[in-house]
């Protein structure tokens, strides 16, 4: 069992250190309150596509991450506890 609660962790501290990386190369998204007075279009081909992007790949990979994030969190917990 002691072995399998120190893969657990060692999952966890990858999982933690990719996410850390994913956070801090995505960019801003809002165009802040410019963007609320002069509003922006979503029908044109970018925002059709925005999920083929390298920014859409990098917020999925994060949406990811951070659900094996939580996941592996309760399951450490329920482990050590």
């Amino acid at each position: 069992m002691e072995i399998a609660k120190n893969i657990i962790v060692g999952i966890y501290l990858v999982v933690c250190v990719v996410l850390i990386v994913l956070v801090l190369k995505q960019s801003k998204e809002d165009s802040g309150a410019s963007g609320a007075i002069v509003g922006g279009s979503s029908n044109n081909f970018y925002e059709k596509n925005k999920g083929r992007t390298r920014e859409g790949k990098m917020k999925r990979a994060t949406i990811i991450g951070m659900v094996l994030f939580f996941v592996l969190s309760i399951t450490i917990g329920i482990i050590y506890v």
